[in-house]
């Protein structure tokens, strides 16, 4: 075998990696930083003594990352190959984990965190559009529908191991000891050094599809003129109001609830909380939660392929939103049980995880056409503000309101829900198997 034909082994052999190699480990990558985002910062900063009103105020705020993120979404499809971004901002996202481990033990901690977080949250927001277009380039069609499953458990197994795993292995450290500054800063620790070796990792393993370049640009257009062109195709879409509508207010309760639900399991039994230890609430929420919300995931995808999104649309909202009267009762009676409260939570989780179902199913409908990269990242990005806005006041509602009376108000924010389901319009087809 002579030097060219080694080598276009070589370059073959790269571009036809074995997917098992890679789709796990970068759906691992997508999904741990923003749930350390979207949840653990909650625990953090609960554990060091920051207020609701504060917490929620400020871990919202993390959500604008992927609020905004279909503004520069068309520059990762226009600027080098979802490779190198992938690369860049696990590299990047490891170092911030790093930063805030560096920073909680100053004085003014908040502000530094926050920062590092900010850097973090950025940069998973870009890696989630490079990785999502990166799966669609580097896997076949047949590929894609087989791994489809492979990447929705790998996120999963990314929420386990962060708003589980690190939230037990910061509260073993406190129990054991160490301060909670202290023993938070071990846990960002071991996560940075988990994350930089995903980078190192990927930089050798990803493959090098033939059709990861940078996207050609329409005859006679620049790079700005040919972003806003795609940036507002979405948004000329039939009915586009009622599919922002429904974006926005289909987890409307969901979104202020979750927000509350660590402080809720954190906070003193006198100041209407369960009075859980840092460990148990990884444990029960972190854990046993998520994969309640995994199997009513699959469960819910199950339905759909089964009878199409329009069928189950309705049974999804209901049971979304009615298993929130579990709040109801637990700010009520305070339950002890560990394990109890183990299984009230996993039965809300389960119905949550059942009715998003049909919230990512409707986000792939109105993604269709010719830039579904770009549309689904819009979709997400609506999403993302429809979270982050109800969650910014949910800790001063909740300090205002105490817990049981949070949670009857939590009940009456379902109905926006409920509107938008009965008025988007949904092809009786569409996600049911065919024939």
């Amino acid at each position: 075998m002579n030097k060219e034909e080694s080598s276009g082994l070589t370059a073959e052999a790269g571009k036809t990696r074995n997917p098992w190699l890679w789709v796990p480990s970068v759906y691992l990558a997508e999904g741990v930083p923003y749930m350390i985002a979207m949840a653990v910062s909650v625990v953090l900063y609960k554990n060091l003594g920051l207020s609701n009103t504060e917490i929620a105020l400020y871990t919202s705020w993390l959500y604008l990352p992927w609020v905004i993120k279909p503004l520069w979404s068309p520059f990762v499809d226009l600027l080098r190959t979802k490779r190198f971004w992938i690369v860049l901002t696990q590299l990047c996202i490891g170092a911030a984990f790093a930063g805030v481990a560096l920073t909680l033990p100053a004085s003014d901690f908040v502000r530094y965190s926050l920062a590092m977080f900010w850097i973090m949250a950025f940069s998973s927001a870009t890696h989630d559009i490079a990785a999502d277009g990166f799966y669609m380039l580097g896997l076949s069609t047949p590929q894609q529908a087989a791994f489809v499953g492979v990447r929705t458990v790998f996120y999963r197994v990314a929420t386990i191991a962060s708003k589980g795993g690190l939230v037990i292995l910061a509260g073993f450290l406190k129990e054991s000891g160490h301060s909670a500054s202290a023993a938070w800063s071990i846990t960002f620790l071991a996560a940075a050094a988990v994350f930089l070796a995903l980078c190192l990792y990927h930089f050798f393993v990803l493959p090098y599809p033939a059709a990861d370049h940078s996207a050609p640009l329409a005859r006679g257009r620049g790079v700005v003129r040919e972003y806003f062109r795609i940036l507002t195709l979405f948004f000329r879409q039939k009915d586009i109001v009622l599919i922002i509508a429904f974006l926005l207010f289909y987890r409307f309760a969901e979104a202020q609830l979750v927000k509350m639900v660590a402080p809720f399991l954190l906070d003193a039994r006198e100041k209407g909380g369960l009075g859980l230890l840092t460990s148990e609430v990884g444990l029960i929420y972190g854990t046993i939660g998520v994969v309640a919300l995994m199997l009513g995931g699959l469960l819910g995808g199950w339905a759909i392929y089964r009878n199409g999104l329009k069928f189950w649309l309705w049974p999804m909202v209901i049971v979304m939103n009615v298993p929130d009267l579990i709040f109801v009762y637990l700010s009520h009676a305070q339950p002890e049980s560990v394990w109890l409260i183990g299984a009230a939570l996993a039965v809300e989780q389960f119905g949550y995880g059942f009715g998003f179902t049909a919230y990512t199913m409707f986000m792939i409908m109105v993604s269709q056409g010719q830039y579904k990269t770009v549309f689904y990242a819009v979709g997400t990005g609506i999403m993302a503000l429809g979270m982050m806005l109800p969650a910014m006041a949910s800790g001063w509602i909740q300090e205002q309101l105490g817990y049981i009376h949070f949670y009857y108000w939590i009940l009456l924010t379902t109905i926006p829900g409920f509107i938008v389901a009965a008025l988007v319009k949904i092809d009786p087809a569409f996600g049911k198997k065919e024939g």
